[in-house]
């Protein structure tokens, strides 16, 4: 018998040519798909007629976030068609636009300048801040660390109705995107129960006529089907952060929304096709890259929501190699 541990017959030429296919072939794919998307992502894309184009917190990478001051910077983009903000609630029943139910202290500042420490956060809660103790912070000098490109401007959270009427001043007939910040543990605690938070926005909607021009919001499932019941003339949207896939998310609303909204990454030209075939329109949050707002007009996404608005110009535009 032949000792093949030393004397090894020779391999077959056919099977060893076989084999560097084998392993060639997903380099070459991965290299083709490379080419490929940066081909496509360097070319400009036309934006198709009603394209939904949202400031998220106004224009969070230009200007503080949910702040008056980046709410009119947004609109000085014409290709903003809508403003999206966040919503809480005061101790005396305000809504008051800011994206935590907390004084977030990467971004906010105390009354005298001094920093917000980690310790006092509980004391810094927004539901338990009368609506002038909380304006007397200041959430704007201190640029967000994630923008740099921040304007530095002392400026406070503003309440729903002061931000309404201001914006309404310079462009009556922009769209909203009012998202309800909520989760179950929070209740009674950072905001009221659910039925009682969506009367207070469904009342601050229709005392400023802006049913019509509205987008409610939220990742709480509670919040958008108590919306269905309460006020089924609002257009809603589902706001998404996992994978759990189209089906699954869908199985817990007793309802279709007008609006799937996943966060970015998790869009493909499946779950757009799926979305459509529901009727419903994709959004997603939150892009801040040109060649990923192009991709994704490529795929059919009816909206996006960006923190720069000054790049929308930039996606029907070829960029330099």
């Amino acid at each position: 018998m032949k000792d093949y541990h030393l004397n090894p017959p020779p391999f077959p030429f056919r099977l060893w040519l076989w084999r560097v296919k084998l392993l060639l072939l997903p380099m070459m794919l991965t290299a083709l798909t490379f080419l490929a998307c940066k081909t496509t992502e360097n070319r400009p894309v036309n934006i198709p007629k009603g394209f939904d184009w949202q400031g998220h917190r106004g224009c969070r990478g230009l200007m503080p976030e949910n702040s008056l001051p980046g709410f009119l910077k947004a609109l000085e983009f014409p290709e903003v068609v809508t403003l999206e903000l966040d919503l809480v609630v005061s101790k005396d029943g305000t809504l008051i636009v800011s994206h935590e139910p907390w004084f977030n202290p990467e971004i906010c500042l105390l009354p005298d300048g001094d920093t917000i420490k980690q310790k006092d956060l509980e004391r810094f809660q927004i539901y338990n801040m009368s609506t002038n103790a909380i304006q007397g912070m200041d959430c704007g000098s201190k640029v967000n660390p994630k923008f740099p490109e921040q304007q530095k401007i002392k400026t406070h959270k503003p309440t729903l109705s002061e931000v309404v009427e201001a914006v309404k001043l310079v462009r009556p007939n922009i769209r909203w995107n009012l998202e309800i910040k909520s989760q179950p543990g929070w209740d009674d605690i950072r905001h009221p129960r659910v039925e009682a938070f969506v009367q207070l926005v469904v009342a601050e909607i229709r005392k400023f006529g802006l049913e019509k021009l509205c987008t409610v919001q939220s990742f709480d499932v509670r919040v958008l089907n108590e919306l269905h019941r309460y006020a089924p003339d609002l257009q809603m949207a589902f706001l998404i952060g996992n994978d759990d896939g189209l089906e699954p998310n869908m199985a817990r609303l007793n309802f279709e929304p007008a609006i799937y909204s996943p966060y970015y990454l998790l869009v493909d030209k499946k779950l757009v096709k799926e979305c459509h075939a529901r009727k419903m329109n994709i959004i997603p949050w939150t892009v801040n890259d040109v060649k990923s707002m192009r991709l994704l007009i490529r795929m059919g996404v009816d909206g996006i929501i960006t923190d720069y608005p000054n790049m929308i110009r930039e996606v029907g535009k070829k960029i330099k190699a």
